[in-house]
């Protein structure tokens, strides 16, 4: 998931009884965040950050380390101030290191649900998992966790400029995306004023614990719904490409932004992709959506592609890869790419070894 998604769950998290200590809310925000710290790999190389990100700093050994070292470094942070201030005592160890444990551990559970993925075994597994529920940007999520930390952040004039500049920029990427109905716009906007309008009010302030949870429990609530209608959604999907007759071998159900009644539908056969929109709320339930898409590995060149070390980060991310080869004079042009993002060039030699990589 996003950042912003990350931040507002550990941030409201803190607004809870269990979070409601000193350094809560960083730790919770920092944990909530801290298993992205492997997107300092953008920076380095491009099939690093392909090959690495969402898998050592999300795996087990991941999940274990970093929340035990977090808790102890705000726990010796809070110890240092606590010795300049004679009156303060220091927040327990123990309850700092669940804290950390909490908010760590939801962020690769937020992240199995989109359709990117999450190695949740590594270094012992490299397999992806796939929720395939959630749309790595949800208004919905940021509407409901964004309610509890206006309310409790927000007594300053710069925290208040802060929210309202926030406010207009996700305000205008919800209302100005491309395709996006108008009743959902209308009721994000109406959503983003009710914010306003309780802060106004500021009858909320004094029953943040209570928001808080009523909150956290409602998205919790509809994180479950997405993932049973991802589920609905593929056994719908797959009775009618049986019916239609061909047997789909992969499916990824994916969300789109803001509307849960709606899914872009990937099928993959054993010779070809199919995009598929299904929509619970339209006339026809299930449509197809342009002309079917060749596969290309049936050519002894896709496959050494593939293999080849310049693409060896997209290689273990890809999830439905397809090829298009062609030949050169001196072999082959492989044009790889991920069919539900982007992909390469590889030009191999007739022995079917890479000779160059073109971005």
């Amino acid at each position: 998931m996003d950042p912003l998604t990350h931040t507002l769950v550990g941030a409201s998290l803190a607004q809870t009884r269990f979070g409601r200590v000193r350094l809560g809310t960083a730790t919770l925000v920092i944990g909530a965040n801290l298993p992205d710290v492997d997107a300092a790999t953008y920076f380095l190389d491009n099939q690093l950050s392909v090959g690495f990100r969402r898998g050592w700093t999300h795996g087990p050994l991941a999940m274990a380390v970093l929340p035990a070292l977090l808790g102890w470094v705000v726990h010796r942070v809070d110890v240092y101030r606590c010795q300049h201030d004679p009156a303060a005592t220091p927040v327990s160890l123990r309850r700092l290191m669940a804290l950390s444990y909490l908010s760590v551990l939801s962020h690769p559970a937020l992240d199995w649900m989109n359709t990117y993925g999450v190695r949740l075994l590594m270094p012992f597994d490299g397999r992806w998992f796939y929720g395939d529920s959630l749309f790595i940007i949800d208004p919905w999520v940021w509407l409901l966790l964004g309610t509890v930390v206006v309310l409790a952040h927000s007594g300053s004039r710069l925290q208040t400029a802060g929210w309202i500049a926030l406010g207009s920029i996700t305000t205008g990427l919800v209302t100005l995306l491309p395709g996006m109905p108008t009743p959902i716009r209308v009721l994000w906007c109406l959503g983003v004023a009710s914010i306003a309008g309780l802060r106004v009010w500021g009858g909320l302030q004094h029953r943040l614990r209570q928001v808080s949870t009523v909150c956290l429990v409602l998205v919790g609530g509809y994180l479950v719904g997405m993932v049973s209608l991802s589920r609905l959604a593929h056994e719908q999907v797959t009775q009618w490409a049986l019916d239609r007759g061909f047997e789909p071998r992969r499916i990824m159900v994916g969300p789109v932004p803001a509307n849960p009644f709606r899914r872009d539908v990937l099928v993959a056969d054993a010779r070809h992709y199919h995009r598929v929109r299904l929509d619970w709320l339209a006339e026809e339930r299930i449509t197809s959506v342009g002309t079917q898409t060749a596969i290309g590995d049936d050519h002894p060149a896709a496959a050494a592609a593939l293999a080849a070390p310049e693409l060896w980060g997209f290689t273990t991310w890809t999830r439905f890869p397809s090829f298009d080869v062609e030949p050169t004079t001196d072999g082959y042009r492989v044009t790889i790419a991920d069919a539900r993002f982007g992909g390469g060039v590889i030009e191999l030699d007739r022995e079917l070894r890479p000779i160059a990589r073109h971005p």
